[in-house]
């Protein structure tokens, strides 16, 4: 059939007050662009008009500008789901002024199936094709682009120039059945591939083809420094000697690495270690840094859920297809991130905590306890079921005025009992195989800055020692309270809790 070309403002006018949007994508990569950037403008004009307007949101994981951000300033989002990392939703959240759920990445695809979440109206899909009968070919990302598509009532596609029809080839789209019909996902090495190039839909359900040119709204992370090197240079390390003493295979296992700069650090590391050969990637989120390492021939198969890359590299991937099309795939997010599939290749997986607490519990979402950063993200489908877990982050932060490992920690997301290995610039404290207190006695050597060495030893010193997890309560927050009052975590006097 032929399908309506339509505007991007004809299109988020078929979008009502109180509707469910579904969205392509998984970080700025292949989400929504055009049509939600034209429902702000009607949230905007109707909220003139003293009538309400407001939507909620679901995707994949975090958007872009022209989805997060002017929607949040257009005051048009009511709830959202499940990751973000715009600045202004962040802090319309932290306001209270957005119902905002964290959810693990692996589960949003099954919560909506379930009908956790209310009923999707409408799907948003960003599309580098779309056929007569129903075959819609993503871009840059899997997402929860299958899910959306089969729930919703109406699906509009954004047909975006900008996205080679090369992409074409880079998607494995598979979608489980729903307990209690649901079989093994048949992944048994990172490139199996179990699915479908496209999503196929009833034609009937597109309501139009919005046609777009809008390049992704990639983000360069910082440059690598001093610390996030080291850091990267403890995890190699690590690993080389884990497999030196035949805890990890010789033919190594593969990996999966969480955003940013520490990651990157951490992928370059292992890339130029002479020691450990190429490998695999099983992981939800492609940077820059694995499309170098592919082309160097370090890693040999990347699977992912988007390819979170600069514009610049994302064409250099599109015009050599010839190349990586053999060494590339994108799946759905409840793929990417299956726990199932994590356990049974064995993933060594590297994320990055906000905070570690002396026992080995990580906050990776809130900062302060209270004021939540950008989500748990896929960390926690990862980490629960990895060969190993590592967790990374810097000593100490805000020009050392803060310490990331604190007595207890302020927001708990993975527990003592998932997390193997923490690594800071200053070291690696392994926990595996110890008991509580021999994890923080490790940790505090190993991992903690200089300036707060003897504070934890103190703060030790304020516990019986006898029990299990030896904690002062009244002063296991008090890193946390002398920065709220001083700003300073190397302020901390634990005469006060004596």
């Amino acid at each position: 059939m032929s399908f309506n070309r339509i505007s991007a403002a004809e299109a988020a006018s078929l979008i009502k007050h109180g509707y469910n949007i579904g969205l392509s994508g998984f970080t700025p990569a292949g989400t929504a662009k055009a049509v939600t950037a034209e429902l702000a403008k009607i949230a905007e004009a109707e909220h003139a008009k003293g009538n309400p307007f407001q939507v909620g949101i679901f995707t994949g994981a975090s958007t872009g500008e022209s989805c997060d951000g002017v929607l949040t300033r257009a005051k048009a989002i009511r709830y959202r789901a499940p990751y973000t990392t715009n600045k202004d939703f962040r802090a319309a959240v932290n306001n209270g002024e957005i119902a905002y759920n964290d959810i693990h990445l692996s589960q949003m695809a099954q919560e909506l199936r379930y009908g956790f979440m209310g009923k999707v109206n409408v799907a948003i899909i960003e599309a580098c094709e779309v056929t007569d009968d129903g075959k819609i070919y993503l871009t840059a990302a899997g997402g929860i682009a299958p899910t959306v598509c089969r729930l919703a009532d109406q699906i509009i596609v954004e047909l975006n120039a900008a996205h080679s029809k090369a992409a074409m080839r880079l998607h494995d789209v598979y979608e489980p059945l729903d307990p209690p019909y649901r079989r093994e996902i048949p992944i048994y090495k990172p490139n199996d591939r179990i699915g479908t190039p496209y999503i196929q839909v009833d034609p009937k359900k597109i309501v139009g083809i919005v046609e777009t040119n809008w390049p992704d709204e990639a983000r360069a992370f910082s440059a690598a420094d001093p610390v996030t090197d080291q850091i990267g240079r403890n995890v190699a390390d690590f690993l080389v000697a884990d497999m030196k003493r035949g805890i990890i295979p010789s033919t190594f296992l593969p990996l999966q690495s969480g955003v940013g700069n520490i990651a990157n650090a951490v992928l370059g590391a292992l890339g130029h270690s002479t020691a450990i050969p190429a490998f695999n990637i099983y992981t939800e989120v492609i940077q820059n840094a694995v499309i170098g390492l592919i082309r160097d021939g370090r890693v040999k198969f990347a699977s992912g859920c988007s390819l979170t890359v600069t514009n610049d590299c994302l064409n250099e991937v599109y015009s050599d297809m010839q190349f990586f099309g053999d060494k590339l795939v994108l799946r759905p997010s409840e793929i990417s991130n299956s726990p199932e599939i994590v356990r049974r290749l064995g993933i060594i997986s590297i994320n990055t905590a906000i905070e570690a607490d002396i026992y080995g519990n990580v906050n990776s979402t809130h900062i302060g306890g209270t004021k939540m950063m950008n989500g748990i993200g896929g960390s926690g489908d990862f980490t629960r079921n990895a060969y190993i877990s590592i967790f990374t982050c810097p000593s100490v932060t805000k020009e050392g005025r803060i310490s990331a490992i604190v007595p207890m920690v302020s927001h708990h997301d993975h527990s003592e009992h998932d997390v193997n290995i923490i690594v800071t610039e200053q070291g690696v404290a392994d926990l595996r195989g110890k008991s509580p207190k021999e994890r923080a006695q490790t940790i505090i050597e190993n991992c903690v800055h200089p300036d707060y060495k003897n504070i934890l030893w103190d703060y030790l010193k304020l516990t019986d020692g006898k029990a299990q997890t030896p904690h002062a309560i009244r002063a296991a927050l008090g890193m946390h309270a002398e920065l709220a009052k001083s700003g300073d975590m190397r302020n901390t006097d634990w005469a006060q809790y004596a």
